[in-house]
């Protein structure tokens, strides 16, 4: 097989895991962000893991922490004081799951959170059986449990909605949460409390 037609043929198979909203999900079901594919092998593409413009230089900085959420440009940015100590690339809420505008405040951290809506029903050893469904439409076959999907490093800002680590394919595809990537969710994390303001804007 050509190197073209077999990296048409892994372009083709990453989309069809994105076609949902939650993380692909792997061996014995657990949930995973496609972190194994390195830009070398999914070279100029879309369907990476969008990380290109995240960067943090907060360590050291002074001054209340406050985080601005900007829709357009799928990019969050992190203030301490008035000064900008770093910025993640993120995947915010697709059409017909708009992420929340407004001004808000962080109400809940829980670095190992799952979700309650969203996720896989997998049998008694934790083997997915059915991926990717939604608890308030599909129903769980006998013998099966929900599993939620990961949000981890979760900080709640608005009913349920929060930044978390997640998968970003390079435009707005949650179900309205702010997904970013793992190491940048880990350090807004661990910069913000409760109360931190956070504005999400157009």
């Amino acid at each position: 097989m050509t190197l073209a037609a077999l990296r048409s043929l892994t372009l083709g198979s990453l989309a069809l895991l994105l076609a949902s909203c939650v993380s692909p999900t792997g061996p014995q079901g657990q949930t995973q962000y496609l972190e194994a594919f390195a830009p070398t092998s999914v070279p100029h593409s879309a369907l990476y893991n969008q990380d290109m413009d995240s960067y943090w230089d907060g360590d050291g900085m002074t001054g209340a922490p406050s985080i601005v959420i900007d829709l357009s440009d799928q990019k969050a940015y992190f203030y301490k004081g008035s000064s900008l100590a770093g910025v993640s690339a993120l995947s915010t809420g697709d059409e017909k799951h708009a992420t929340t505008q407004g001004r808000f405040k962080i109400t809940q951290k829980d670095q190992w959170h799952k979700s309650n809506l969203y996720g896989d029903f997998v049998d008694g050893a934790g083997n997915v059986v059915v991926a990717n469904v939604d608890v308030t439409k599909d129903k769980a076959p006998p013998g099966t449990r929900f599993e939620g999907s990961k949000m981890h490093h979760f900080m709640r800002f608005v009913g349920g909605i929060g930044m978390h680590e997640g998968f970003l394919p390079g435009y707005p595809a949650s179900h309205g949460c702010v997904r970013m990537p793992p190491h940048m969710a880990a350090i807004f994390y661990n910069n913000v409390t409760q109360g931190t303001p956070v504005t999400v804007r157009p």
